[in-house]
């Protein structure tokens, strides 16, 4: 679980230079901006790289699960993971669903990662999504600190938001049908 946790430090941490904006802005002007997207790039794909790889490491291990998550879970994991991508989808479609909330993508993976923390069992699963969910919501009241949120017009409903859901639930039910099975090995129907 080694690598799984380095990959998580790397990946967390990079993302977390935006919730102290001094010293975010001290290495934007030591590297450049440019410099700096590079290495924030770089540094989030090792950490990715790493947490995939560590977590297939762990899993392959056969880490002991720690309970049996019952099956009345995996209905409420699966309606609360619906609203996730279309959210994913409504951070880059400007619209009224990512103007009325706050930041849609930090918001998808605090529901992702605590859907998953009510289903999974495992001391590497724990260990992933509960590192997102302490990850996304330190960075939510980090936003709510440094006043992120602009007064900003909401739109009304239109055709961005009507393709993000659209798109969103589509993509969720291929992957609750095949692509988590297919990826992960673990079907989210049972």
């Amino acid at each position: 679980m080694l690598v799984l946790a380095l990959g998580l430090l790397l990946f967390l941490a990079v993302h977390s230079v935006p919730m102290a904006p001094r010293l975010r802005g001290a290495v934007v002007a030591r590297l450049g901006l440019d410099r700096w997207r590079a290495v924030h790039s770089l540094v989030a794909a090792l950490g990715l790289g790493l947490i995939v790889w560590g977590f297939a490491l762990a899993r392959a291990e056969g880490q002991p699960r720690w309970l049996d998550p019952e099956v009345s879970l995996r209905h409420a994991t699966l309606l609360l993971m619906m609203p996730v991508f279309p959210l994913l989808f409504a951070a880059y479609l400007p619209g009224r669903i990512s103007a009325t909330i706050r930041h849609p993508m930090v918001t998808a993976v605090i529901l992702w990662s605590a859907a998953h923390l009510m289903i999974v069992a495992s001391a590497p699963a724990v260990l992933l999504f509960a590192a997102f969910l302490a990850w996304s919501v330190a960075d939510r009241l980090s936003q709510s600190r440094r006043r992120l949120a602009v007064a900003r017009l909401r739109p009304s409903f239109g055709r961005n938001d009507l393709l993000a859901i659209g798109l969103g639930l589509a993509v969720y039910a291929v992957v609750v049908a095949r692509l988590h099975l297919w990826l992960i090995g673990v079907s989210p129907l049972g």
